[in-house]
């Protein structure tokens, strides 16, 4: 097992009578029915329901002093802060930035489970979007190394991490889409247990719902295998003269991008291959994904 500070990430402790009612009203996945051992994956949209940013909900326990950690990039906290203060109106909630305090581990790999996690001076949970990926920790700063060591586990980098997280193809806000710019179909939140489509409303609903039932998401972010290093994020994806989409995260001979599956199924259909930069992409369904992809039939998953 490998355990790998992510020093990008902040943290949020939004707490108060009001808490829970509070964020369940507001973001994609379903709070109300969540608890300390049932984290969720989770984002705040704009009202157009676009994704401003997202994060993983830890309920804190209640012996604990209660309350929810929002585990969330670090460049986007202050403008969470901002608008979680904004909603908040007169509910009983406090909002607060604990990431000078407290940090975020990722744990992945053989030997990975929570056995160990009542040692550990912090709470240590699934990470809720994918099981492959591994465990999420929320501890003091500074006690990396500690934790891994109670854990059993090697200390890693976040480059890591990353290298893990691209070849399981999940997506990185960011790096793999916009912030501002993208629905949740399309960075595979709706693949990755992010929105719960069963809840009542919060910011941005309507649309979301409306691109589940009517299937009209045309792009999504998926894995592509290059030979050798991909070109970096932002590298346009073309088809011939056609534009499919845009380079995401990479490491060796893999990558992210965000294409429009439509254009590639033309692509593939007519043998034109996909290039970024000069370099040749094939892209491939996500073991984990049920979205029809080009070549499949309309019910396949």
């Amino acid at each position: 097992m490998q355990a790998a500070p992510l020093t990008d990430r902040g943290v949020v402790l939004v707490s108060g009578d009001d808490a829970r009612h509070f964020l369940n009203g507001l973001v994609t996945a379903n709070v109300a029915t969540m608890s300390a051992a049932t984290p969720r994956f989770a984002a705040l949209l704009t009202p157009q329901g676009k994704i401003v940013v997202d994060f993983i909900v830890v309920e804190i326990p209640a012996e604990d002093g209660g309350g929810f950690l929002l585990d969330v990039p670090a460049a986007l906290l202050d403008g969470l802060l901002t608008k979680l203060k904004f909603y908040k109106l007169r509910a009983k909630v406090t909002v607060e930035d604990r990431s000078a305090a407290l940090a975020i581990l990722g744990l992945w790999g053989d030997g990975v489970d929570a056995t160990d996690a009542g040692a550990v001076d912090g709470l240590v949970i699934p990470d809720p979007r994918l099981p492959a990926l591994g465990l999420r920790a929320v501890v003091p700063a500074g006690t990396a190394a500690a934790v891994a060591g109670t854990l059993g586990a090697t200390l890693a980098d976040a480059a890591d991490y990353e290298a893990h997280r691209v070849a399981l193809g999940v997506p990185r806000g960011g790096v793999d889409f916009a912030y501002g710019d993208a629905f949740p179909h399309e960075t595979d939140m709706d693949q990755l247990a992010g929105v719960d489509f069963k809840k009542g409303c919060y910011v941005g609903q309507e649309v979301v719902s409306r691109m589940q039932h009517r299937g009209t998401a045309r792009s999504r972010v998926v894995p592509v295998a290059v030979d050798g290093f991909p070109p970096p994020p932002g590298t346009p994806v073309t088809a011939g003269e056609i534009a499919v989409g845009t380079m995401g995260s990479g490491t060796q001979g893999r990558g992210l991008a965000l294409l429009r599956l439509d254009r590639v199924g033309d692509a593939l259909a007519a043998g034109t291959p996909l290039i970024a930069g000069g370099i040749a992409l094939a892209p491939r369904k996500p073991a984990w994904a049920t979205f029809a992809w080009p070549g499949e039939t309309a019910d396949a998953s």
